[in-house]
């Protein structure tokens, strides 16, 4: 549960995006974006463990969602979560073919698709065990690398492993520390919250772990170190090594990653090849991950009768193995997608995926503030809960209203030049309306009300 929650959050966010970031906003632009992002994210992160821990269940936000505000609410979040990672499955495909391709050009891409599919679908269908090690090792290779790049890099600052000391002097250049102003840190942002999305793994893990009462806590205790030492410290680093006014920072080529350029400076000639390889590992994580939080949303959604009942059917391991094989499928045919016409339905397709996490986010910070206020209603001692998040009602309610922010936030950069992107404007907003849709639509189907505080089930068994 550790490592899930080391690691949810670690890849080509911060491997590739981290550059652009700094490109973007300068230094200190970018360490304020992060830090923002990171307090919202460790709100969001410690509310969802004190909702995990008191009633563990795979699939969480649809199951809290559903019992402490409304059912409706609950089947919106449910299939936006199941469609968010799907599509994502797809993307991480895509990304896959092309880090292959650094090392094989003329390799064929459906080959290597394939072949990674099976691979996340192969580690998913033999146990919950075999995820929970895959992603172990795919964490650990991640954890190892930062570790290494922030102390080589640190050795490099103060001119020990490079011969000569860069101090403070990149972080004074040009308009450094902050550059562009608040729109570039407001536009960082929208990019650091997409790099944190997949930490809320640790809750959807949580029904299905040994002890998540005694794990869970310990897992969320460990996301603020992890944001401090892997995002802010790693951003520090690369913000004092290389002047933030470098073009090839706002590349997204592996050999303009700012881990490459780096270790090449301090003499690692592999450094490229190296890197690519943990990117390779850390996309292969995500789909890895996404495979198991989506099939594990549809399971669930299947059990409370908002999705056809063979989803929930469950094998001999305790895997839903149809589930599985419906989301591999979509991600599938979503990665076909990218290869005929313009890929115009594909590029929506992400950019719906995309509005989804920050809606999920959302989702945890109302479902935890209605189960707080429901316990307390129902005359319940906050003493006795296994795991309580820190100052609530504070903590949900920053967290909900910086997740907005970022909503509404997304299509900032198409307002440029005086002149209005109509195209990247609606492709930035496609996930609002396909999740209100899903919402009322099930709230007028079937009449459903935001449900009483003394009415929330807390005490309902969870199968």
């Amino acid at each position: 549960m550790t490592m899930i929650s080391l690691g949810g959050s670690i890849g080509t966010g911060l491997f590739l995006a981290s550059g652009g970031a700094i490109h973007t906003a300068g230094p200190g632009g970018a360490l304020l974006a992060y830090l923002i992002i990171g307090i919202m994210v460790y709100f969001l992160v410690t509310s969802l463990g004190e909702m995990a821990t008191y009633m563990p269940v795979s699939g969480t936000f649809s199951t809290y969602a559903t019992r402490f505000v409304d059912p409706s609410f609950g089947f919106a979040l449910g299939w936006n979560y199941w469609y968010n990672w799907a599509i994502t499955i797809a993307a991480e495909l895509s990304a896959a073919t092309i880090i292959i391709k650094f090392w094989l050009p003329d390799s064929p891409s459906f080959l290597w698709s394939a072949l990674f599919l099976a691979l996340m679908v192969g580690l998913n269908l033999l146990s919950v065990k075999s995820y929970g090690e895959s992603e172990y090792w795919f964490a650990m290779i991640k954890i190892v690398t930062v570790i290494v790049f922030i102390g080589i890099g640190l050795l490099m600052i103060v001119g020990i492993w490079s011969g000569q000391a860069t101090g403070f002097g990149n972080f004074t250049t040009g308009d450094a520390p902050v550059s562009g102003g608040l729109l570039a840190v407001l536009g960082v942002c929208m990019a650091a919250g997409f790099s944190f999305q997949g930490t809320e793994l640790v809750g959807i893990a949580a029904g299905e772990s040994e002890n998540p009462r005694v794990n869970v806590p310990r897992a969320i205790r460990s996301v603020f170190w992890r944001i401090l030492l892997f995002y802010i410290f790693a951003i520090f680093v690369v913000g004092l090594l290389i002047p933030y006014t470098t073009e090839s920072l706002a590349s997204d080529s592996v050999s303009a990653s700012p881990f490459t350029i780096i270790f090449e400076k301090a003499g690692l000639s592999v450094a490229a090849s190296v890197m690519n390889a943990v990117i390779l590992s850390s996309v292969l994580s995500a789909g890895n991950s996404g495979m198991y939080a989506s099939t594990r949303m549809l399971w669930v959604l299947a059990k409370e009768g908002k999705a056809p009942r063979l989803f929930a059917a469950l094998n001999k391991n305790g895997i839903p193995v149809y589930a599985l094989l419906a989301t591999a499928a979509i991600g599938m045919l979503a990665f076909l997608a990218s290869f005929f016409g313009d890929g115009q339905v594909y590029i929506w397709l992400l950019n719906a995926s995309g509005m989804s996490g920050f809606i999920a986010w959302l989702g945890i910070a109302i479902s935890h503030y209605r189960f707080r206020k429901a316990y307390t209603a129902q005359g319940r001692k906050l003493a006795d809960l296994p795991y309580r998040s820190l100052w609530f009602p504070f903590g949900p309610i920053l967290a909900g209203v910086m997740c907005m922010i970022v909503i509404l936030g997304q299509s900032i950069s198409a307002f440029s030049d005086g002149q209005v992107d109509w195209k990247f404007l609606i492709a930035s907003y496609i996930g609002i309306p396909f999740f209100l849709v899903l919402w009322l639509g099930y709230k007028w189907k079937y009449k459903t009300k935001v449900i009483k505080l003394e009415n929330c089930e807390l005490d309902a068994a969870v199968e």
